[in-house]
């Protein structure tokens, strides 16, 4: 994990430019801790895409720290803000897994944001883990969404269950369930149309996979897990909105975390939604999605060293 630790800190490059750069800017050159301090400090939060709710708790928990501690220095502020943003993120939440039968990851997000790529990653690793995977290709609006799961089956060694393009995604992930109780597979993991044009559609889609679902393994899905692209930056944050409330969302992972400026995202999704990010993307390769660890990003993200002492 350390060498993960390097690139994440390496991929956060243009975020810590965009984002704690500017805010070091707003701390440095003044002694005083004033209002004016507060409002730009408010100012650079926005436009980091954090979120407007989120920024405005943010400067109110500096507020209160700069009282408790009775600090004085605006240079002693920027290592406040790591921690308080680190508090933010909160603790590192993993995915949940069925005690006993098939654990049933549902997988939902707009076309684009990398979803089916991160399915095939996920299979590679739970495989890894000593895990038996399936895929469903569920995704029947896009003949290219079934194809490119074929190929990270091939690539992964996992199989995959699939239907022919506009077919009904219940009755795959149906079949796939199937396949999973008579074959003693640990995971399945269900892709989903992205379409958003007919939000009618795509809930009733989503409702009627998730019913099926559940009437085969009564606590299934086990997650709900939304990719999200962190190059959108607040685009995210209401795909996110959108989607938890069509589909309770139980873990978001974030794609395209490496060189995009707009990763300050993450705190807007973890503060606004209250849905943890379980997993995170910054790069093309199989190992370049990883568990997300709250502690670690907060230290990347402001140029620190990590939990081994890595820099």
């Amino acid at each position: 994990m350390a060498g993960f630790f390097a690139k994440l800190k390496e991929g956060l490059t243009k975020t810590r430019e965009n984002f704690v750069e500017k805010i070091e800017q707003v701390f440095t050159g003044r002694k005083k801790i004033d209002e004016e301090l507060y409002e730009e400090l408010e100012e650079v939060l926005i436009r980091s895409d954090v979120g407007v709710n989120t920024s405005f708790e943010l400067v109110e928990r500096l507020r209160k720290e700069v009282k408790q501690r009775k600090l004085s220095d605006s240079s002693e502020l920027t290592e406040v803000l790591q921690e308080l943003i680190a508090e933010l993120l909160g603790e590192e939440e993993t995915i949940s897994f069925a005690k006993q039968g098939p654990s049933v990851i549902l997988v939902v997000g707009v076309n684009g944001v990398g979803k089916t790529t991160t399915i095939g990653k996920l299979a590679n690793q739970f495989k890894k883990d000593g895990k038996r995977v399936i895929m469903a290709a569920g995704d029947t609006f896009r003949a290219a969404a079934i194809d490119q799961l074929e190929v990270w089956g091939e690539r992964s060694g996992v199989e995959v269950i699939k239907h022919r393009e506009g077919s009904d995604p219940a009755a795959v992930a149906y079949d796939a369930v199937q396949a999973a109780k008579s074959r003693n597979v640990d995971v399945v993991i269900v892709d989903t149309a992205g379409r958003l044009h007919n939000k009618v559609n795509l809930m009733e889609e989503l409702r009627k996979v998730k019913r099926v679902i559940e009437r085969e393994i009564p606590e299934a899905p086990h997650e709900v897990l939304l990719v999200l692209d962190a190059t959108t930056g607040q685009n995210a944050l209401q795909q996110a909105k959108l989607f938890h409330e069509v589909a309770g969302v139980t873990g978001i992972v974030l794609t395209k975390l490496d060189g995009t400026a707009k990763g300050g995202v993450v705190l807007g999704i973890q503060g606004e939604t209250q849905i943890p990010v379980k997993w995170i993307g910054i790069g093309e390769g199989m190992e370049d999605l990883r568990p997300f660890v709250p502690k670690d990003f907060a230290a990347a993200l402001f140029g620190q060293p990590g939990e081994e002492g890595e820099f």
